[in-house]
């Protein structure tokens, strides 16, 4: 009985925290209502209810958050895999979307820049002076074939490098358990990031040129490299989708998410999965990091370290070890990490998208998704 009371006393602390988080988010609902309608409510301390808030710049929250979330969804998609089927978290997989960022961005520059300036410049992404992005005109619109090929190169590229570490470090310590794995993709994490930093430089810089990249449709401005990477986002996520449910690879990654033992006894090529997991998870990562950088215009060493929380937080919200549970998870994240500044300013957005993970993991703990599940 005493066992019994504790667990109903455990149920009912968790129901008041849940009944707060139900009446602030109606609450945050219907301020955005009245913001849209244009009705403002004074409260206390300058404080108001509502306010004035075009459908346009609603409509442009929700998309960047659309955005940002197809990012850490398709970036959150290797981690999860790697984590059903090798069972560590790795912490090298921010430092795999940088080097798909620097290596298909140096091919794009190349391709798009040829005889503006020296080889190296170009391939070494403008890391010293020359001409500026609008001048090399790397964009959708100047450039296609340059974007195609950038995306190619960053998926191959970090597939060489994730595969490489595969065969050094991690393969010889694949029987020493989830922690061991992890110590040392902390160590891969660093070691990749001064290698980039060292062959590519520390300044931050701009990549993509600006011409031209805003249009109109249907009366509303439009970034065509922000439409470029929802298009690719789609195509590579409905991709994977085909290829674990329709193909053998796809039934040989499930099988082995779920037992890797009975996996093996009953004769699934382990390795060669394992080995197919890195190619995806590596392809998905840089393109991920290709990908955003064309969002963003500019590109600097770390920026798949500062990814990778956003990362971590899309998978474990959705189901770490579900690649759907991966791409809800990180649509949740980005929704709320561009719609919360409707509230608060961007220093803050973060702490908003975080505080929304453990909101949800404090009622269920499995995710959205429910758990280790390749899909």
């Amino acid at each position: 009985m005493g066992a019994t009371k504790l667990l109903d006393r455990g149920r009912g602390s968790r129901s008041l925290p849940l009944l707060l988080a139900w009446l602030v988010g109606i609450l945050l609902v219907l301020d955005i209502g009245a913001r849209l309608a244009g009705v403002e409510i004074p409260l206390a301390a300058g404080r108001t209810f509502g306010g004035s808030m075009s459908v346009a710049q609603f409509g442009g929250l929700v998309w960047n958050g659309v955005i940002v979330g197809l990012i850490f969804g398709l970036a959150g998609i290797g981690l999860s895999m790697t984590y059903s089927i090798l069972n560590f978290a790795n912490f090298s997989h921010g430092d795999l979307i940088t080097t798909g960022a620097f290596t298909g961005w140096g091919a794009a520059l190349l391709v798009s820049g040829w005889g503006l300036a020296e080889a190296g410049t170009l391939l070494l992404v403008r890391a010293a002076s020359g001409p500026s992005p609008n001048e090399i005109g790397a964009s959708i619109i100047q450039a296609p074939l340059a974007i195609a090929i950038g995306v190619v190169v960053a998926a191959v590229a970090t597939v060489l490098v994730t595969v490489a570490i595969d065969r050094v470090v991690y393969r010889p310590m694949r029987d020493r358990g989830g922690i061991a794995l992890l110590i040392a993709s902390i160590g891969v994490a660093l070691g990749l990031r001064y290698v980039v930093q060292f062959v590519f430089g520390s300044r931050s810089r701009g990549v993509t040129a600006t011409d031209g990249v805003r249009t109109t449709i249907a009366g509303v401005s439009v970034n065509l490299h922000e439409l470029t990477l929802f298009v690719v986002a789609l195509v590579l996520m409905g991709g994977m989708h085909l290829l674990l449910q329709r193909t053998k690879l796809g039934t040989a990654m499930r099988a082995m998410a779920d037992n890797k033992d009975l996996a093996l006894v009953t004769g699934i090529p382990t390795e060669r999965v394992v080995t197919a997991t890195w190619i995806l998870g590596g392809a998905l990562a840089g393109v991920a990091g290709y990908l955003y950088v064309l969002e963003r215009g500019t590109i600097e060493f770390n920026i798949g370290w500062f990814l990778l929380l956003f990362i971590f937080a899309a998978v474990i919200l959705g189901g770490i070890g579900s690649i759907y549970g991966a791409i809800a998870g990180g649509l949740v994240i980005g929704l709320v990490h561009e719609v919360s500044l409707v509230w608060i300013s961007g220093d803050f957005n973060a702490a908003a998208a975080f505080l929304i993970m453990v909101i949800v993991l404090l009622y269920r703990p499995e995710g959205l998704f429910s758990g280790v599940t390749t899909a």
